[in-house]
């Protein structure tokens, strides 16, 4: 239930969040000036947790839509212990995959 209710609110975490991804690629199109302010926002520790909280929703958005694809096509998944199984694979997927994305981008 709370892997439906999970999915539900990161769809909606990620229609508000390209909105912001959006407004940096257009100040990145505008101009020096407007982007070295929305990039000052984005670095800040603050804008770094939105983008980490954004990069989970993404992930986990993904890895649980792939789950409802199998829901219902081949019908594979719906017995209790697996689907709790996959929920938790979902969770834990999507935090480290976000925590490794953050990594890269901040090493790399």
């Amino acid at each position: 239930m709370a892997a439906s209710i999970t999915h539900r609110i990161t769809g909606v975490a990620l229609y508000f969040g390209t909105f912001l991804i959006t407004a940096w690629i257009v100040a990145l199109a505008t101009g020096a000036e407007c982007y070295s302010t929305i990039e000052g926002l984005v670095t800040a520790w603050y804008g770094q947790i939105i983008m980490y909280l954004w990069a989970v929703a993404v992930l986990y958005h993904f890895a649980n839509g792939i789950r409802h694809l199998l829901w219902d096509g081949p019908n594979i998944g719906f017995e209790p212990k697996t689907a709790s199984a996959v929920s938790l694979f979902n969770y834990v997927f999507a935090f480290v995959g976000a925590a490794a994305i953050m990594a890269a981008t901040i090493w790399l």
